[in-house]
């Protein structure tokens, strides 16, 4: 079957690899239609590197996948030839003490299709356990079911860092998590969604999505925006989606006393100088995130209900052939790309 491989970095190949194998008992075979490029993807194509680990080249990525059910192993229940759905791309074991007490993101023995440890779904087919599959709507389109995973995440995130209506709430960065971010946050009764980013394209597209206030912080600072805006109290919540220096600092600098950071991003490198000082002296909380925890339920619902704009967020396909240029566009936040997804 056909395959996208990172190759070396920023140098993405169409490529044969191995076809999987026959479902075996609690599996199915899925045809991949479409996966979205994520940050993590990003980060080993321009890197080489995500979170501290090396890309293994050549590697498969893509863990934002939908499809199609092509075969079902023995014991399968509930899916059959045909159904449409999305995938989940962390395998866990459902065995140990995270999985027992129901924090699946945390498993010890978690195997993610992805890159390191598993390719990932920039490929024709997959065989999967069909426990990682959810079927979804009839009429959802594929390009729009790639938004699940993500969408998944900022469903956790709310979990962890829940806040009152009315509240307001700092997004540093607007990538396609910083986007979907606001448009959760506006859904759960934000009163104020205030947004940092350097990209003017993606600014315009905040907007859209939801945020009452844009800093171009190629202009201003985002923590003396953001102070200024909340009358030099800060903000209860501020989600940083970009895990870069110069937007946790800041973050850290511009959350209220009492109040909590949630950083979502994954940053390029071990983050020094960290203002830790100025954190404690507000006795605010510093949270960090692992992918979701099953919300992907909630996620396809949300976007059944149509009350998040996926149009306006998937703003490029690319057939698999390709998938260098979904990369080199996405990495260059070229032609007012939001996110961009490999139609297969």
């Amino acid at each position: 079957m056909q395959s996208a491989q990172l190759v070396a970095c920023e140098r993405i190949e169409l490529r044969e690899m191995p076809d999987p194998p026959d479902p075996g008992p609690g599996e199915v075979t899925v045809r991949l239609r479409a996966v979205g490029l994520c940050g993590t993807d990003l980060h080993f194509y321009s890197e080489g590197s995500c979170g501290g680990s090396p890309a293994p080249y050549p590697c498969v990525l893509g863990h934002e996948p939908a499809g199609e059910v092509m075969a079902v192993g023995p014991a399968v229940e509930n899916l059959a030839p045909g159904d449409r759905v999305a995938v989940e791309p962390a395998i866990t074991c459902g065995r140990c003490e995270f999985c027992i007490a129901g924090r699946h993101n945390l498993c010890e023995n978690v195997i993610f299709l992805g890159g390191v440890q598993a390719p990932g779904l920039l490929r024709e087919f997959a065989t999967v356990p069909a426990r990682n599959v959810v079927p979804i709507p009839a009429g959802m389109d594929f390009s729009m079911a790639t938004v699940i995973e993500p969408l998944a995440i900022i469903l956790h995130a709310m979990e962890l860092a829940p806040f009152e209506a009315g509240a307001t709430i700092a997004v540093m960065g607007a990538g396609p998590i910083g986007l979907l971010t606001i448009a959760v946050a506006r859904i759960a009764g934000a009163g104020r969604i205030i947004v940092a980013d350097r990209v003017r394209h993606r600014l315009a597209l905040a907007r859209e999505m939801g945020a009452d206030t844009v800093v171009d912080i190629s202009r201003e600072q985002a923590a003396e925006a953001i102070l200024d805006l909340t009358g030099g109290r800060g903000a209860p919540l501020i989600i940083d989606a970009a895990g870069k220096p110069d937007s946790l600092n800041p973050a850290l600098r511009a959350v209220r006393p009492g109040g909590r950071v949630l950083l979502i991003g994954i940053p390029s490198q071990a983050v020094t100088g960290v203002d830790l000082h100025q954190t404690m002296s507000r006795e605010a909380t510093l949270l960090t995130l692992k992918r979701s925890n099953r919300n992907d339920h909630v996620a396809i619902e949300l976007l059944r209900s149509g009350r998040i704009a996926v149009d306006k967020l998937v703003t490029h396909r690319f057939p698999l052939a390709r998938a260098d240029r979904a990369f080199q566009t996405a990495a260059e936040y070229a032609d007012g790309v939001a996110k961009a997804v490999v139609v297969i």
